[in-house]
Formats: structure tokens, sequence, C-alpha cells
């Protein structure tokens, strides 16, 4: 009984050790948003996409207009029906019903791969500059000791962190790590 009542009390210590331990690790705290508004290579795949963009969009337009022509084309031609023409008229509005619905259903195509070709041109420009900051953060975490880091930022996914005080706020070492001034492009900071 008296090795039991041992055991018992070495494994509490054990566990109370472990818990002080982990309440000893520091946490720190990074604006990824305002990371990469300072990234200079950021603003140029920004710029790029939208560029690109723009270009899809010019496409996309120019077909439209062809439709709204070819519509109007058509709209007209059915005001000239009449019952000594009635037989080549409606064949003539058959013929450019079926081209309308072809040219709407390429637009519809072209809007798609539209939005997938901006889709995977994101992917290609963004995701080396993810890695690098991704990897600047950790380099910074773990030169400052930190077991954890919380992106404050408002950006994609959310803030989850809704109150923080203390902690290190890693924004600027992170951009001293990958060269950016640290008063360069600062936008607001999230409320706490």
């Amino acid at each position: 009984m008296r090795k039991l009542i041992n055991v018992f009390f070495v494994a509490a210590g054990l566990l109370f050790t472990a818990n002080m331990a982990n309440a000893q690790q520091k946490l720190g705290h990074i604006n990824s948003e305002e990371v990469f508004a300072s990234l200079p290579e950021a603003k140029t795949a920004q710029t790029t996409l939208e560029g690109l963009g723009k270009t899809k969009q010019a496409e996309i337009d120019g077909m439209i207009k062809e439709y709204q022509t070819q519509l109007a084309a058509a709209q007209a031609k059915e005001k000239t029906l009449s019952e000594a023409n009635k037989e080549q008229v409606g064949k003539e509005l058959q013929v450019a019903g079926q081209a309308l619905q072809d040219l709407e259903k390429r637009i519809t195509d072209a809007r798609t791969k539209a939005s997938q070709d901006l889709s995977t041109k994101q992917g290609e420009l963004f995701e080396p500059i993810r890695v690098k900051v991704g990897n600047a953060i950790s380099s910074v975490s773990k030169e400052k000791g930190l077991a954890y880091v919380f992106d404050i930022s408002n950006g994609q996914g959310g803030n989850n962190l809704v109150f923080w005080e203390g902690g290190d706020d890693i924004t600027a070492a992170v951009k001293t790590k990958l060269g950016i001034s640290a008063t360069a492009a600062k936008p607001a900071a999230p409320k706490k």
C-alpha cells in the first residue's frame, strides 16, 4: 500500500512539473497582412494578377458585345417577319437563335476558364511568397524561443485571437528577416 502511495505522489509530481513547464512556454503574434503588404514581390504578384484579370475580362467583354450585336440583329430580323417571308425569315431566326446559344455557352466557358486561370496563376505567384514568409516566421520564432505564434491579421481565415496582452510581436523581426524596412506599408492594426 505504501508503495502505491509513493507511486501516486511521484506521478502527481511529474504531472505538476510538466504542467509548470508548459505554462512557461512563450507566445508570440504576427500581423501577416502587414508583412505581405510590405513585400515588393507580393505587390508585383498582385499587379501581375490584376493585369491578367483585366485581359481575361476584356476578352469576355468582347464576346458579350458580339452577343449583343447578334441579338439586336436577330430582333431586327424578327420585326421583318410577315406572312410572305415567314418560312425564309423563320429559318434565319432559327439559325440566329442557335448561334446565340452557342455564343452564350462560349461566354460561360470563357468565364469558367478565366476563373481557373486566375486561380492557377495566383497559386503560382503567391505560393513561393507564402513559403518565404513562413520560413521567416519559423526562423524568428525559433530565435526568440516561441512555442506558439498567432496571426492577428484580419485576412483570410479570420482572426481567431480576440485578446492579447504581452507576448512578443514578431512582425517587425520577420520583416527585417525578409529585408523589408520596419516602416514600410503598415496597415491599420487590428482591434484587441
